[in-house]
């Protein structure tokens, strides 16, 4: 019995002693074994040559717009267009019943003519009393009181004149015709409805071509602006692009030409307008844009790749990569977008390998096996 355990337990120690020997050599083997170098890709920072410019917030505004409205009361008789087409100044858009202002104007015409003869009867009264005066052959009176009903009569065609002219001007009023060129928008009040002076906007015609572009700027942004177009020069020198989405630029440049006098007390800005050729009518009044105030003469930027740029609570950094191949924190500040890239202002020199990919897997200190790509434009 004693001699059966004693073999048990030998076999048990041969069966075991292999796999605690294994067990023993695991850990030195993993310890033996390095980790691998973490992989990034890296970008140049580069110099472009660049023209130094600020964004605005920026609304589309018609340099001119027309709200077409009744001046007289009728009922609405014509509609002389279509909605949303170009019209020319002079153009018929709207009539509005004409009969009674027709009959206005025939009966102040009847009034003159009884005014106006009036009026010579009397002027004749007065020369022959002026004459019989002259001769003693009538009193001084009948002279007077011939001068008097001439004047009163002279009043009475006056008046009937005055009259007459208000009734053909109520007439003309009664066609509504456009005052400028333009689009004319939505028709707000159809035909057969009467309106009136109170009845609101009939439509509206915007200018098109030329357009502005209005944008508030600051006391430092218009300091900065002037700053960039260089000393001495005209600020409607200053060219101005528009920029209607992300990477799409609008193809006519503008120019500045109006500088509000006063400043908004509340934002300490003025407003400035741009003027946008508009041929295509893309430019809508009231659309809401982003104006960019570009500079003449392009200057030399540094430009990193804008993915490589990263923002945490101490503010705004890039990973580089240095000679030793070791992962650094650089602490920049930047400029404006431009491109695919991020202009750089302080922190950072020309050729600094920024780490562009894999900067999650990566930490200060730690060293990597950079490759190095070329930045896009």
């Amino acid at each position: 019995m004693i001699f059966s355990i004693r073999w048990w337990i030998l076999a048990a120690a041969l069966v075991l002693s292999p796999l605690l020997a294994a067990c023993d050599e695991a850990p030195q083997q993993l310890a033996s074994s390095p980790a691998p170098t973490p992989a990034v890709t890296v970008v140049r920072a580069e110099v472009r040559d660049l023209r130094p410019s600020v964004n605005f917030s920026a609304r589309v505004e018609a340099l001119q717009k027309v709200e077409l409205r009744a001046r007289v009361d009728g009922f609405l008789e014509t509609e002389g267009f279509v909605e949303g087409a170009t019209v020319k100044a002079g153009d018929l858009l709207y009539v509005i019943e004409r009969a009674p202002y027709q009959a206005a104007v025939a009966s102040a015409e009847a009034t003159v003519a009884v005014a106006q003869a009036r009026f010579d009867r009397t002027e004749l009264e007065l020369k022959r009393q002026a004459t019989l005066v002259s001769k003693e052959a009538a009193a001084q009176t009948k002279l007077d009181d011939a001068k008097a009903a001439r004047d009163e009569a002279k009043g009475s065609l006056d008046k009937a004149t005055a009259d007459l002219e208000k009734a053909r001007l109520q007439l003309s009023y009664t066609e509504i015709r456009a005052p400028i060129d333009g689009r004319i928008g939505k028709s707000i009040i159809s035909v057969g409805n009467y309106v009136g002076p109170n009845s609101g906007v009939l439509a509206t015609i915007v200018a098109q071509d030329p357009i502005g572009v209005t944008f508030p700027v600051s006391q430092r942004e218009f300091i900065a602006v002037r700053e960039n177009a260089g000393a001495g020069a005209n600020l409607a020198d200053v060219t101005v692009y528009v920029q209607l989405g992300k990477d799409k630029r609008y193809g006519e440049t503008g120019k500045l030409n109006f500088v509000d006098v006063t400043v908004n007390q509340g934002t300490d800005a003025v407003d400035v307008r741009a003027s946008f050729p508009n041929p295509d009518g893309l430019l809508k009044d009231g659309q809401l844009v982003t104006a960019v105030v570009e500079a003449e003469k392009a200057q030399p930027t540094l430009v990193v790749p804008l993915g490589a740029v990263q923002i945490d609570q101490q503010g705004t950094y890039v990973l580089t990569v240095d000679a030793e191949k070791k992962i650094a924190v650089t602490r920049v500040k930047t400029g404006r977008q431009a491109g695919n890239g991020m202009t750089v202002t302080e922190g950072l020199s020309e050729g600094a390998l920024v780490v562009v990919e894999g900067i999650q897997k990566v930490k200060p200190g730690q060293v990597v096996d950079a490759t190095e790509i070329k930045p896009e434009a």
